[in-house]
């Protein structure tokens, strides 16, 4: 009797100092949308998420992520953040529609600009979206189905929208063979995105901000509340240390 008490007391102090186990976060990369996820070799993924999520993990060790290094199309990421497959989704714009599937929580992560890419051969200038709206009927505007851009470009109406490609480079190309006029994406990383794609001197970026948004983590609806205010807490606390900003500037 005296040992069996001697060895739980040994064992109890090495029991208490275990650390609970993490609160495991789901989550896939989203193609076609670097600087957020940027394919980086075999079976590698880096990008700006992937550097917000580690820095969550460092904030609070006690979230972790996983299927960061996992691609899926956005619409399937999307369908499986509203259905409770995944939990969360990095940097993801806020719209009205976006707002009935999913909650949106945090600190904005980042501010994205929108921009037309043109040829390069192409003479046109934007100012506003009626200097678009005046091109008709040559006025087609290529977008990434899935992406909040084409709802931008709808709303503004108008507009011939193009929305069948899903990615980026397919947009470029259908651009640059005159599949379309313009070419309406999002920064940071045009730039980035054109020398990656070997288009740079063929395409160029318009300098015209057309809209604005601002990006936030969203979570599923089923995800459980305490788990969501713990991950935006983790996300408040990188911000007021500037750890944000600084990650932003990385990947610009």
């Amino acid at each position: 009797m005296v040992t069996a008490l001697l060895l739980a007391a040994c064992c109890t102090p090495l029991l208490a100092a275990e650390p609970a186990q993490a609160i495991v976060l789901r989550t896939a990369a989203q193609e076609g949308t670097d600087p957020k996820f940027i394919a980086a070799g075999k079976d590698r993924i880096t990008g700006l998420c992937i550097d917000i999520m580690r820095a969550v993990e460092q904030a609070d060790p006690g979230l972790r992520f996983v299927g960061d290094q996992r691609w899926k199309p956005l619409i399937r990421a999307y369908s499986e953040l509203e259905s409770g497959i995944e939990d969360v989704q990095c940097a993801v714009q806020h719209t009205p529609e976006r707002g009935k599937r999913f909650h949106f929580i945090g600190p904005p992560l980042y501010t994205i600009e929108y921009h037309f890419l043109v040829r390069a051969n192409d003479p046109v200038t934007i100012q506003n979206w009626d200097d678009v709206r005046r091109l008709a009927p040559n006025n087609v505007v290529l977008v990434n189905r899935g992406f909040a851009a084409g709802d931008i470009l709808t709303a503004m109406g108008g507009i011939e929208v193009d929305a069948s490609s899903t990615s980026q480079d397919l947009n470029l190309q259908k651009l640059i063979a005159g599949r379309g006029r313009l070419y309406f994406h999002r920064g940071p990383g045009l730039q980035q995105l054109l020398q990656r794609t070997g288009t740079a001197d063929k395409v160029r970026i318009l300098p015209q901000v057309m809209f604005s948004a601002r990006l936030y983590f969203a979570t599923s609806r089923q995800l459980d509340r305490r788990v969501s205010e713990r991950l935006a807490a983790a996300l408040y606390q990188l911000e007021r240390k500037g750890e944000l900003e600084r990650l932003m500037r990385k990947w610009d």
